[in-house]
């Protein structure tokens, strides 16, 4: 599968001093030692194309996938983190947008209400602030897409700023945070997700599929069961945004660990392959070629 591409994937370093990391992080606190991309070639068992998503335990100091991209930039793109409205002392959002995808950073980090900082006279509308228009506006400008790590919750807000902005990629993070549990879609997830695909610069990430459903009733399910359960999740998000407006995602390095790397990463992998409701062309959009239009765009 040479259309192959994982759009989502988190890495880091074990060498803390050439990496250092952010004020307030301690070794104890990372997921892993360390992720590379050959840790991430070792459960692949190949060599993909990746899109590198900035830990949190960097901070704003992006020069580990900085360096990644710029020693092999067909096979690296990465998503980045700027300041929006934390620290006033800090570059202007859509400034910083823009020195970093001079570095190949295509896509920019945004996390829902709960994760705002606290603000005088704080709305519904959590992203009515001139450093988010300003995001807005850059990423449309600089064929830049926005990445939100939000849950169904957030969906309306996103999708406000989106109809002001109808220009901007938007891409929603692990199915926009909509869930399978225990083989059951929540409807009202699904519904606010899907409120979304008439917008059509709005995107999906499908995955971690490892990590998109749960099951209460039997604790020692391994996560080849869980994997099947995403499949009607899978089938819900193409129907109402088409093949072509979703990127598969592995988030290995992520949080939440595959049982079996190797084995769960290929199952990850079937569930979109073996899918029948998708056709041959369906499969490589999903699986590579529209991370590869979105990210890979330079």
């Amino acid at each position: 599968m040479t259309y192959l591409r994982d759009a989502h994937v988190h890495v880091w370093s074990c060498n803390h001093s050439r990496y250092p990391l952010a004020a307030g992080f301690a070794p104890q606190d990372l997921w892993l030692p360390g992720f590379t991309p050959q840790d991430h070639e070792r459960i692949a068992c190949a060599q993909l194309p990746m899109n590198l998503v900035q830990m949190t335990w960097y901070g704003l100091d992006h020069r580990y996938i900085l360096d990644l991209i710029a020693a092999d930039p067909d096979r690296f793109v990465g998503t980045g983190v700027v300041p929006a409205i934390c620290d006033v002392s800090l570059p202007r959002p859509d400034r910083a947008m823009l020195a970093l995808a001079q570095g190949g950073i295509r896509a920019f980090r945004l996390r829902g209400r709960a994760a705002q900082p606290p603000r005088e006279r704080a709305t519904e509308e959590w992203l009515a602030h001139e450093s988010y228009e300003r995001m807005f506006a850059c990423a449309a400008d600089s064929g830049l897409a926005l990445s939100f790590l939000c849950t169904p919750a957030d969906l309306p807000e996103i999708g406000r700023m989106c109809t002001r902005f109808p220009q901007t990629t938007v891409i929603l993070d692990h199915c926009g945070g909509v869930r399978v549990r225990d083989s059951i879609i929540d409807v009202a997830d699904l519904r606010l997700l899907t409120s979304l695909s008439g917008l059509p610069s709005v995107f999906v990430k499908f995955g971690p599929v490892h990590g998109l459903a749960s099951r209460s009733t039997i604790p020692s399910v391994d996560s080849t069961g869980l994997i099947a359960d995403v499949l009607p999740l899978l089938r819900a998000t193409v129907d109402g945004f088409g093949a072509e407006r979703v990127l598969w995602e592995s988030d290995l390095g992520g949080p939440i660990h595959m049982l079996h790397a190797e084995h769960d990463f290929r199952r990850c992998v079937d569930l979109v392959l073996t899918a029948d409701f998708l056709t041959p062309e369906q499969r490589e959009q999903i699986l590579g070629g529209n991370a590869r239009r979105l990210l890979w765009n330079r």
